[in-house]
């Protein structure tokens, strides 16, 4: 077992990737470092749970990277996203179309 001191974005970050196949970002503080992280474990080969490297995709807008992550979960991915607070008001509406199919 390896030990690692990580703070909680690292963690978030690190568990997200495991769980995931496409992870949709959009660069906000304060959720930034968990993209970077989540980015930096893509370039470098690291597999999720499923042995296959997470495909990170960039977008332009909380909008688009909560669309991004929708689209991918309809299609039949195990995707994720990070946002601030701020970040998770703008994606509300389609968490809730989301939630609702």
């Amino acid at each position: 077992m390896k030990v690692v001191t990580l703070d909680g974005n690292g963690a978030a970050s690190q568990v997200a990737y495991a769980f995931s196949e496409v992870a949709a970002v959009y660069p906000i503080t304060p959720s930034s470092t968990m993209a970077e992280v989540v980015e930096q474990l893509a370039d470098s080969g690291t597999t999720n749970l499923f042995g296959q490297s997470v495909r990170v995709v960039q977008m332009q807008s909380e909008a688009g990277a909560v669309g991004a992550m929708h689209g991918a979960l309809v299609a039949g991915s195990l995707a994720t996203t990070f946002t601030s607070s701020q970040g998770l008001l703008l994606m509300i509406p389609t968490l809730y179309k989301l939630a609702g199919e």
